[in-house]
């Protein structure tokens, strides 16, 4: 990624998003990352000094594909999309915590939040890039990685849809208590992103709100390959 890339979130409606996500779960964002930026990342994928770690999915059962976690610190550009994403995504995480009967915890900067990660050893950066090939899919998860994570995530498409690769949509299951579990299949185009619950969201009932657990992935590649870049706002073990 070009330390010369500038990312401005100054076309995002925040009030839309944060009421789809209150009502729905999830929101998707507009598309933040030019095709430069988009295929500088894709350039670097093999350039081995970016990253800390690689994770073969099939290994561990996990999929079929790759993942690779950037090193700290991180390149400019994605560093930026983290803290600029954080302080609105901090209010809905501290609302969905009032809804919930417990007090907010959330600071309102990325740099005091990570500060709460360090003090308990999680240490480790978590923004990572992944990449299928044809016939390549990603289990359903959840990617907490510690005591102390960040109730949000947002992940964006790096290449186009339909031309570089078929199939791929990103999957995201809700399991409500005592039912069925309902999916979401959503496709992303270049660029693009979506907002999406770490763990659960809290739910209006008839008694008040109740905890929904969800879980992410992704749909079997069809052809061609398909990459993306995970944001993830706490750091690991």
């Amino acid at each position: 990624m070009s330390e010369q890339s500038d990312i401005s979130l100054t076309n995002v409606d925040w009030q839309a998003v944060h009421q789809f996500l209150d009502e729905h779960g999830y929101a998707r964002l507009p598309r933040l990352i030019d095709s430069d930026v988009c295929s500088s990342l894709i350039e670097g994928y093999d350039d081995d000094e970016l990253y800390r770690s690689t994770i073969d999915m099939k290994r561990y059962g996990y999929g079929i594909g790759e993942y690779k976690y950037f090193n700290a610190p991180l390149p400019a550009a994605l560093q930026q999309m983290r803290e600029q994403l954080y302080p609105e995504l901090a209010k809905a995480a501290n609302r969905w915590l009032e809804k919930s009967g417990q007090a907010s915890r959330y600071p309102e900067s990325l740099s005091d939040f990570l500060l709460q990660c360090h003090q308990v050893g999680q240490n480790r950066s978590t923004p990572l890039i992944l990449k299928y090939n044809s016939g390549g899919y990603n289990c359903l998860h959840q990617d907490l990685y510690g005591e102390i994570y960040f109730p949000f995530q947002v992940v964006f498409t790096l290449n186009q849809r339909e031309k570089d690769y078929t199939g791929g949509e990103f999957l995201l299951v809700e399991q409500k208590p005592r039912a069925q579990s309902r999916g979401h299949v959503i496709a992303l185009n270049q660029g693009e992103g979506l907002i999406f619950p770490t763990q659960y969201r809290p739910v209006q009932g008839n008694r008040g709100y109740y905890r929904t657990t969800l879980r992410h992935g992704v749909g079997t590649i069809h052809s061609g390959n398909r990459y993306s870049m995970g944001i993830i706002f706490h750091d690991a073990k």
